[in-house]
């Protein structure tokens, strides 16, 4: 069977030879009257209409590392050909040489019909081309196992808030207890935002994401034994699992700052945030059946044993950084480091340097205003359902999964869209700048128009669109710690999440305070306000140039 048709000018250029015989060309160009088909084990020589045509003595086809969706064949095929006959020889597993040969019909060399020659391949480097599997860059396959890990983070995360409902009821907890058994998490999760980033940037990314994820499994795996053990245990699980989860975006940013080149940092981010919040849907859609079959603990014993078919994953086929990697191409090597020699971990935090810089402040700041805005949109959404647009429950529940799902869809727009305008061109400051503003003002725009809608449907497609928009941050503020600070981006990834951790605590706090004095339009003034401050200041003060070497 034929493995591709006509070899056009398109790609290869034009095959050339005439008559009962091949032409021979040199480095010039030269009139064609052939075409060349290629089968698997077959190269046929056969003549048409004369075509106009020019053929490099040596030609190349290689396709580019640049896409990711794209297989690569390494192999490079030369062509030599005679007056009188095509003839064949058999060729390495890089190049395939057609010699000229002074013999008569050799083998390989069958004459047709009218006398011209017709070279059959009979062995060749496409029996010895690897599986597309193999072909498929490397640098990719760190992003989709990231992206595995996230996915496993918040169905880990999520599964709690499903089944506290059974287990408050067969323990008789009160509502105060269960809100100290959700918060628990964070005193854990806090804890390691900072150190999280220090470790991966001194051991890499792949020991520290890997103890994070074994870890938060373990402690999800043992959540119902600590729950029968008594709420004190339950506590310090919960507590262990939150350092667990606080290493993984540190050391995540460490990684894909040494494994994915500029042009592809906004859509590999974006992709592996996706996971979060897929990991979020998934969670909240098995777990009720989970629960439902098989009682709550299956929950806490499926999700976690999840994670050890990804940890054997992460052993086999993550590396930390790309010169750590035996089986890298020295193609895709150049396509990441592009040019330059990787560097070795960082051995001291020059925390002095890095606190004094106006940029990794607008980090912060800006990170801060954004999750505060996040947090209680989704803490509160499935109240605001029920006691604003009057759902049942069960409305709220699957209406929770619409922003979610939002995110997900528009965080990858959002990353091809900043890598599209950094490709053509446009500076990386203005694109962070452009990305991060969407991901503000939308948002706001969104949040502030809730007090007009006069439907409950106005109102969701309100909130969809409002987390929609805020999906775009992933190409601005989340991909920034790479673009100021590469060596760095684990520790200021550490600094400014722990600003968006406390601005979450704190603004879930606060909304139930305002809520009792106020109303959900005060609720979503105080989110407008920090969105429209964190603008003003991401705006003045941020930058996509490196600022820490």
């Amino acid at each position: 069977m034929a493995l591709g048709g006509l070899i056009s000018n398109r790609n290869l250029g034009s095959f050339i030879g005439s008559g009962n015989g091949c032409q021979r060309l040199g480095k010039s160009r030269s009139e064609v009257s052939n075409r060349v088909m290629l089968f698997p084990n077959a190269l046929l020589c056969r003549n048409h209409q004369p075509l106009q045509a020019s053929l490099q003595n040596e030609l190349r086809h290689r396709t580019s590392l640049g896409c990711f969706l794209q297989p690569r064949m390494d192999s490079t095929i030369r062509f030599r050909n005679s007056f009188k006959e095509c003839g064949i020889s058999k060729i390495n597993r890089s190049r395939a040489y057609y010699k000229s040969e002074d013999s008569d019909i050799t083998e390989g060399v069958v004459p047709s019909a009218d006398g011209s020659a017709e070279a059959i391949l009979v062995e060749g480097n496409l029996q010895n081309a690897s599986p597309w599997w193999q072909q498929f860059p490397r640098r990719w396959v760190i992003v989709l196992l990231c992206f595995a890990s996230f996915l496993l983070c918040n169905m880990d995360r999520v599964n709690m808030s499903i089944a506290i409902l059974p287990m408050s009821q067969e323990y008789n907890w009160s509502s105060a207890t269960v809100g100290l058994i959700q918060s628990s998490f964070f005193w854990g999760y806090l804890l390691t935002q900072i150190l999280g980033g220090i470790w991966a940037d001194k051991f890499g990314g792949k020991v520290v994401l890997g103890f994070g994820v074994v870890w938060w499994s373990f402690a999800t795996i043992m959540t119902p034994i600590a729950a029968r053990l008594g709420l004190p245990f339950l506590l310090v699980v919960r507590a262990f699992m939150g350092i667990g989860e606080g290493v993984a975006m540190p050391a995540m940013n460490n990684m894909l700052s040494k494994w994915i080149p500029v042009s592809e940092r906004s859509r590999s981010l974006a992709l592996v945030y996706s996971g979060m919040y897929l990991g979020s849907v998934t969670g909240l859609a098995f777990s009720p059946m989970l629960i439902h079959k098989f009682g709550w603990p299956s929950v806490f014993y499926s999700f976690g044993s999840l994670g050890s078919i990804w940890f054997l994953l992460w052993l086999k086929f993550a590396y930390s950084s790309p010169k750590d990697d035996p089986g890298l191409s020295e193609e895709e090597k150049k396509v990441i480091l592009g040019g330059s020699k990787p560097r070795e971990p960082v051995t001291v935090i020059p925390w002095k340097l890095i606190l004094s810089k106006p940029p990794v402040w607008a980090l912060i700041i800006s990170h801060f205003c954004h999750n505060w805005g996040t947090f209680i949109l989704l803490t509160w959404m499935p109240t605001y359902y029920n006691q604003v647009l009057k759902f049942n429950l069960t409305e709220s529940g699957l209406l929770c999964v619409l922003p979610w799902l939002t995110m997900a869809v528009f965080a990858n727009i959002g990353g091809w869209i900043a890598d599209t305008l950094v490709s053509r061109g446009l500076s990386i400051t203005n694109v962070r700048k452009i990305m991060q503003s969407i991901g503000f003002l939308g948002p706001a725009f969104f949040l502030s128009q809730l007090s007009h809608v006069k439907t409950p449907a106005m109102a969701v497609l309100c909130m969809a669109c409002s987390q929609g928009s805020d999906a775009f941050s992933q190409s601005g503020l989340y991909s920034n710690h790479q673009d100021i600070g590469p060596r760095y981006a684990g520790v200021l990834l550490g600094l400014s999440n722990t600003a968006g951790v406390l601005a979450g605590v704190f603004g879930t706090a606060a909304t139930g305070y305002i809520l009792q004095r106020g109303s959900w339009d005060d609720v979503f003034k105080v989110a407008v306000a920090l969105y429209l401050i964190g603008t003003l200041v991401w705006n003045l003060f941020a930058t996509g140039e490196k600022i820490l070497d």
